[in-house]
Order: C-alpha cells, then structure tokens, then sequence
C-alpha cells in the first residue's frame, strides 16, 4: 500500500472491491438465461456499484458526501449478499459459491466500516 493516498486506487478497499465484481459476473455466468433480466442483473449491479461508489465519493473531495457514497457501497455490498441467499434458496447457486463471495464480502465490508470511522474521527 502506498504511504499517501493520491487517488481512490490508493485505498486497500478499492482494489479488493475492484476483485469482488468480476467474481460475481464470473460465478453468475451459468445462472439460468430466465435469471439474466432478475437476480443475475441484481446482483452483478450491486458488486459493480461498490467499487463504484467507492471511487465516486472520493471524489467527491467532502467528507460528508465521501462518507455518504461509502455507506451507499456498504448498502449495495449487503444488497448483492441477499441476492445471493436468495439466488441459493432457490437453488440458481450452491453454498460454496455464496461462501467464497461472503467471505470475499465481509472482507470489503470491514475495511468500508474502518475507512467510514476514520473520516469521521478527523
């Protein structure tokens, strides 16, 4: 990691939101065609916005609104973990597969949680 932060690219949780979304098209990719328009667009979308959000509210160059965008990523990071559940109650997706993408999730979720506390402990 670098030791000073010049661009959203420079945070640890960017880099590891930018891994999670191409993780998400990928194990998305032998969902049935019925689910492209339902839970395989929902959930993609909501990986994809929390890279997104991430970097948009950085640049937002406000501390408020940073803050805001990174709880917005937060919300899309739960929201692409319930369609996943749900994805895996109706039997689209297996266990293992909504496992790796938790495990992969709780980790972006903690760093957001951390990088959220520090801006607003400055």
């Amino acid at each position: 990691m670098p030791s000073e932060i010049n661009s959203y690219q420079d945070l640890v949780v960017w880099p590891q939101a930018m891994e999670l979304a191409p993780a998400i098209y990928s194990s998305t990719k032998t969902w049935p065609k019925e689910e492209q328009y339902g839970l395989t667009s929902q959930v993609r979308r909501a990986a994809v916005s929390v890279p997104a959000n991430i970097a948009e509210g950085y640049g937002r160059e406000n501390r408020g609104s940073y803050q805001q965008f990174l709880r917005i990523a937060q919300g899309s990071l739960k929201e692409m973990e319930t369609h996943l559940l749900i994805a895996e109650r109706v039997g689209i997706t297996t266990p293992d597969v909504v496992r790796q993408a938790m495990i992969m999730s709780e980790s972006v979720g903690k760093l957001l949680r951390l990088l959220i506390r520090k801006l607003s402990n400055e």
